[in-house]
């Protein structure tokens, strides 16, 4: 069994760092990944997804992947670029503020986290991102929180390492602000056929 999911939002809401981290946390859990992001037409301001699929095998998904069963949503402006490929009952982890706003989906299972507020009050609401991060790796398990904060660690440019204590309280603040593993993710390895392994 593979587990597969969008990170949706706007230029400049560090939505491809998202999927980067939760990808590396995944890696160094032993996991094969695939990451894939999607860009508008603008460096900030446009339509952002990232893509991240996790197994225990060798991985069978398109590179361009056409449905997934989690979003983690930031804004809802272009949310229709990722809304129409969500599974029948998919996991939406939405930021509080613009839950009410994503369109009507087919039973969907939905989790609200406060993740502007989360960052604000960790630092900086450019980490909103991280709190979402938290948030999914908490409900299902696929990473742990601290695997995040290390790939976050990582990740961050030497230029930049003031944020690491903001981004890491954001993350553990995400995380705590869900019901742990309310939606827990098995990866079941039966029939899974070696095709193609991490995309970066």
């Amino acid at each position: 069994m593979e587990e597969d999911l969008f990170i949706s939002g706007i230029g400049g809401q560090g939505i491809q760092l998202v999927g980067k981290a939760l990808a590396l946390a995944a890696i160094s859990e032993g996991l094969y990944v695939m990451l894939t992001g999607e860009y508008g037409g603008h460096m900030r301001g446009g339509s952002s997804v990232g893509s991240v699929v996790f197994g225990k095998s060798p991985l069978k998904s398109l590179p361009n992947l056409p449905s997934a069963a989690a979003v983690i949503a930031l804004s809802d402006q272009f949310f229709e670029n990722v809304g129409g490929r969500l599974r029948p009952a998919s996991l939406v982890l939405a930021e509080e503020t613009i839950a009410d706003k994503l369109p009507q989906l087919e039973n969907p299972k939905l989790v609200t986290v406060p993740a502007i507020a989360l960052a604000t009050e960790a630092g900086s609401r450019m980490a909103a991102g991280m709190a979402m991060a938290g948030a999914y790796a908490a409900l299902t398990g696929v990473v742990t929180v601290d695997s995040v904060v290390a790939a976050m660690k990582e990740l961050v440019p030497a230029y930049r390492r003031q944020h690491v204590e903001t981004n890491e309280r954001a993350i553990r603040a995400g995380a705590a602000a869900v019901p742990p593993l309310a939606y827990p993710v098995s990866f079941d390895e039966a029939g899974a056929e070696p095709v193609q392994g991490i995309v970066a």
